[in-house]
C-alpha cells in the first residue's frame, strides 16, 4: 500500500517520523555521534557506546520488521487488486497493523533505552537541543508522513 517512490527513504526517515512518543531523540542522525551534541551534553565515551550499541541492536530489528510490514502490506495492495473477499482482507489489514504497530513499538523502546543512558540534566539538555533542531529543519522528514525502510 506505500506508494513505491517513499520505498528509497531510509531508517532516518522511519526514526523521524515516528519521534512523538519520546521527544528530544530524533534527529535524522547519530547525534550522539556529533562532536557539538558530544560537547552540548557532555556526553562521556561510555554514553556513546552504549547508546550506539542500543541503536546498531535495534536497527537490524527494525529492518527485519520494516520487511515483513512491506511484504504484509504488498499482500493487502494483491488482495485488494483481486477482489478478496472482504473477510480475507481485513484478517490482512489486521496483519499489517500488528507488524506496524510493533515496528512502532520497537522505536519507541529503542529511545527510551537510549534516553535511560543519560542524566537527567542531559535528558533536559537533549530535549532543549531538539526543539530547536526541529526549528533550525522545518523541512526535514520528522515533519513528513512516514516513509520505509530499506
Amino acid at each position: 500500500m506505500t506508494p513505491i517512490w517513499l520505498r528509497p527513504l531510509g531508517l532516518a526517515a522511519l526514526l523521524l517520523a515516528l519521534a512523538a512518543p519520546v521527544r528530544g531523540q530524533s534527529f535524522g542522525f547519530p547525534w550522539w555521534r556529533d562532536a557539538q551534541f558530544q560537547r552540548d551534553l557532555a556526553l562521556t565515551a561510555e554514553q556513546r557506546a552504549r547508546i550506539d550499541a542500543i541503536f546498531q541492536d535495534s536497527l537490524a530489528r527494525l529492518r527485519q520488521k520494516n520487511r515483513e510490514l512491506t511484504q504484509q502490506e504488498e499482500e493487502l495492495s494483491r488482495m485488494i487488486a483481486s477482489n478478496a473477499d472482504e473477510s480475507l482482507i481485513v484478517t490482512q489489514v489486521d496483519k499489517v497493523e500488528g507488524v506496524r504497530a510493533h515496528l512502532n513499538k520497537t522505536r519507541t523502546l529503542m529511545l527510551l533505552h537510549e534516553r535511560q543512558v543519560l542524566t537527567p540534566d542531559q535528558r533536559i539538555k537533549l530535549n532543549k537541543l531538539h526543539e530547536q533542531w526541529v526549528k533550525d529543519h522545518p523541512a526535514a522528514p520528522a515533519n513528513r508522513p512516514r516513509g520505509d525502510v530499506k
